[in-house]
Order: structure tokens, then C-alpha cells, then sequence
């Protein structure tokens, strides 16, 4: 049997969006609620009943969607032009490596706007 685990994150981070168009709301400095669901799929355990724990899911992800809490996204390397897409594709470099099993990375920047990435 396969299933699907989703453990959701948030942070508040501001942004600017430079290579919008002129005018573009999106290029002033602003900030977002950014609500982060980072899913793992794959078979379960017979013995666990589990794909994995979601301690160990926190545990890998915690710590990297915290470094972005209440920071200036453009002044991170990588994140330049921190589009929802770029920042779930940077997301997903750096959870993958610990998280063999990552499906997708979601990132909600409002309640009606979000991106899912699923990996290169």
C-alpha cells in the first residue's frame, strides 16, 4: 500500500519581486504568511504502519523553513527573486537530500495563491 504524509509549515518573510513588470505591486517590498505543506510518498511499513514517522519529517524540515522566519528572502542566496516557484524549487534542493521520499514542496503565499513544486 502507498500513501501520501503532508506536515505543514509557516513563516513571515518579506519580498520584493524585481524582475516583475513595472508597476507590478509584487516588485515594492512587502511581506506574506507563508504557509509551506512538504509531502513525502511511498510505500508503509508493514510493521510501523507508516511511511515515516512525522517526527522525523518535522525534523528535517523544521529546521530550513525556519531559517527563512522573518527574513528579507531577496538577501538569501538563491532566493534573488524569491517567486513562489524559485522559493519552492530552493525548498526542495535542500529537503530532498534528507528526505529521500519528497513528493512535493507547496508554497502558499495567500489563502487563494500557491505553487506546488514536484521536484526537476
Amino acid at each position: 500500500m502507498r500513501a501520501k504524509l503532508v506536515k505543514t509549515f509557516s513563516f513571515e518573510a518579506a519580498h520584493k519581486l524585481p524582475h516583475a513588470p513595472e508597476g507590478n505591486k509584487c516588485r515594492r517590498l512587502h511581506g506574506h504568511s507563508f504557509i509551506i505543506d512538504v509531502a513525502v510518498e511511498g510505500e508503509v511499513d508493514p510493521v510501523t504502519g507508516w511511511v515515516m514517522d512525522f517526527a522525523d519529517l518535522k525534523k528535517a524540515a523544521a529546521p530550513i523553513v525556519d531559517s527563512l522566519d522573518h527574513q528579507y528572502l531577496n538577501e538569501i542566496a538563491g532566493l534573488e527573486n524569491p517567486t513562489s516557484e524559485v522559493l519552492a524549487a530552493w525548498l526542495w534542493a535542500r529537503l530532498k537530500p534528507a528526505l529521500p521520499l519528497l513528493e512535493s514542496v507547496v508554497v502558499r503565499e495567500t489563502c487563494t495563491s500557491r505553487c506546488e513544486y514536484r521536484g526537476a
